[in-house]
């Protein structure tokens, strides 16, 4: 937006100093001035060793007081000027880092000094969105570049498939048109992943009424045939759940945990723990699963986009990598949390909070 140019903040300042010490100088010099009236007679003649009349108060008084006034003037502007500049100095900091942000440089910190007032909490909320921006900025270029990558990879592969049927006339097409579908069929599914996880960071669905222990009691019901076929045991438990949200993405949310658990499982003999709670402000639906030792570190790196461990690469079932990207977004667009929890004897416990439904 293009405004006309005003007068600086510290130039306003001083101008407000130098007048309001004016403002109190004249008054200081009227009281005096009422004051002195009150011991001098109007125009009596002055009798011997008397004092003077008000014509002649009048004619002593007034220049040294214009003299007063101008000396607070100048002196007002003077020091005005020094403390408008000192009291600014902080937000000349911010201005500045704030210009550096704007040109793209977010690594920058105000670190303001001294103890904490309003322009010291000013400067660390700047700088703690600083820090979230950059991680932000960050995590969208790292998201950028593995979209990128897995999206290349399937085409790609498909080029490759479509180069050797070329120069192979002879080759099976049957083959060739299987290899194509599974390929093809990779690739729609990580971009309706992306389509999923973008609707939900925008935010954009209806809230309707939905219950997590019935959303929990779908998945699992959609994917007890892998669960079975895994040799895996599901044990779901828990209360009503309510809460508000968009159906589609709440469904999707459990059915991402569920299959996650039933995925990175025990090879054999693994079991699959569903729970659903209530509590006085939230609901909760967690999920737990047995299987390997995870450590804390790796645990915290699961829900980043594409994050994938070695038993992932090697399943049949390895998804695209976003799944708990998605439960992630999925939450914290219903204002929610989520939660990963390593297990102590091997596994991982997730934990979804969502605001109670009044």
């Amino acid at each position: 937006m293009d405004r006309a140019p005003g007068l600086s903040i510290r130039l306003k300042l001083t101008l407000s100093y130098a007048g309001f010490l004016m403002l109190a100088g004249a008054l200081l010099l009227a009281v005096v001035w009422v004051f002195l009236l009150r011991y001098v007679p109007e125009d009596a003649r002055r009798a011997p060793g008397g004092g003077p009349n008000r014509a002649e108060l009048l004619s002593a008084f007034g220049p040294k007081a214009a003299w007063a006034l101008a000396f607070l003037l100048m002196f007002g502007l003077a020091g005005g000027w020094i403390l408008a500049g000192r009291m600014l100095a902080p937000l000349t900091r911010i201005t500045n880092a704030t210009r550096m942000a704007a040109n793209g440089s977010l690594s920058h910190r105000i670190q303001l000094e001294g103890r904490t007032d309003e322009f010291r909490e000013l400067a660390d909320a700047f700088d703690t969105m600083l820090a979230r921006l950059e991680a932000h900025n960050a995590e969208q270029q790292r998201f950028a570049a593995n979209a990128s990558h897995e999206l290349r990879t399937p085409l790609a592969i498909t080029q490759t498939l479509l180069d050797v049927a070329r120069n192979d006339p002879s080759r099976d097409t049957g083959e060739l048109v299987a290899l194509l579908h599974t390929v093809n069929t990779r690739a729609i599914n990580l971009t309706e992943a992306l389509l999923l996880l973008s609707r939900a960071d925008q935010r954009s669905f209806t809230r309707e009424h939905v219950d997590l222990s019935l959303t929990a009691e779908e998945a699992i019901e959609t994917l007890l045939p892998l669960a079975e076929k895994r040799g895996l045991t599901i044990e779901i438990t828990g209360d009503m759940a309510p809460t508000l949200g968009s159906r589609t993405l709440l469904q999707q949310m459990t059915t991402n945990l569920v299959h996650n658990a039933i995925v990175h499982n025990l090879p054999e003999q693994g079991i699959v723990r569903v729970t659903t709670s209530v509590h006085p402000k939230s609901v909760a639906l967690t999920v737990e699963n047995t299987g390997e030792k995870l450590t804390p570190q790796l645990v915290s790196t699961l829900v980043e986009p594409f994050q994938r461990g070695t038993e992932r690469i090697r399943s049949d079932h390895a998804g695209v990598g976003l799944g708990l990207a998605i439960v992630k977004s999925i939450a914290q667009a219903h204002d929610g949390t989520l939660t990963l929890t390593p297990r102590p004897a091997g596994g991982l416990c997730v934990t979804v909070q969502l605001p109670r439904r009044s």
